[in-house]
Parts: C-alpha cells; sequence; structure tokens
C-alpha cells in the first residue's frame, strides 16, 4: 500500500496467513522474506495443506497451524464453495478497509466442508 511506512517486524511475533498450500514453493519465498526481517516468532496459519508439505514447513517456522492435512491432497479449491481468484484492487480495498478501521464486507463460511 503505497505512500503507507513499513511496519517493523523486528522482534514481533508474525502469522503469516495463506489460502491453502500445495507444494509449498511460494509460501517458502515469503517465509524467507519475513526471516530476513528479524522476527521473533513466525507462525504459519492455513486451513488446508498435504501432510507431507505441512512438515516440510515446520522446519522453516516456529509453529504451523493447518486445520486439514486430507490424504491423498487434490487440489485446495475442492475445500472451498467459492475459490475465486482475488483481483488486486479487491485485496486493496479490504487492506485499506482495515488500515481506515473498517470492517471489512463479511462472506459466509463455508459450513459443509
Amino acid at each position: 500500500m503505497q505512500g503507507r511506512p513499513r511496519v517493523p517486524l523486528h522482534g514481533r511475533t508474525i502469522v503469516l496467513v495463506d489460502d491453502g498450500i500445495a507444494t509449498g514453493a511460494s509460501i517458502r519465498a515469503a517465509l524467507k522474506a519475513l526471516r530476513r526481517r528479524h522476527p521473533n516468532r513466525l507462525i504459519l496459519a492455513v486451513p488446508v495443506a498435504p501432510a507431507e508439505t505441512v512438515a516440510e514447513l515446520e522446519k522453516d517456522v516456529d509453529e504451523v497451524i493447518c486445520l486439514r492435512q486430507p490424504e491423498p491432497f487434490f487440489a485446495i479449491g475442492v475445500h472451498y464453495a467459492d475459490f475465486h481468484q482475488m483481483s488486486d484492487q479487491e485485496v486493496i480495498a479490504l487492506l485499506e478497509a482495515c488500515a481506515a478501521g473498517a470492517s471489512p464486507p463479511a462472506s459466509a463460511p463455508d459450513e459443509g466442508n
């Protein structure tokens, strides 16, 4: 978000949240970038990921919170009722609403999965 100062992460507890992990390649890049900023603790939270990927990622963080580790693992999207790709504009609007203290629009959780 342009025009905002960078938040200092040194010495803080960081919780990195993703919508799900398949291979772990992209999340490892994010974790590496965060580690360079010297947080006190780095926690990864995801709703779904393969067990073997979670086991590998546990080496890179202080804690992994993963709600489901299905076997066999097919794809992240099968665990969501709506897994559409969010646009950059949607993400920016949500971040700006949170930064302004407004509540982001609510969406109904998928109770069936």
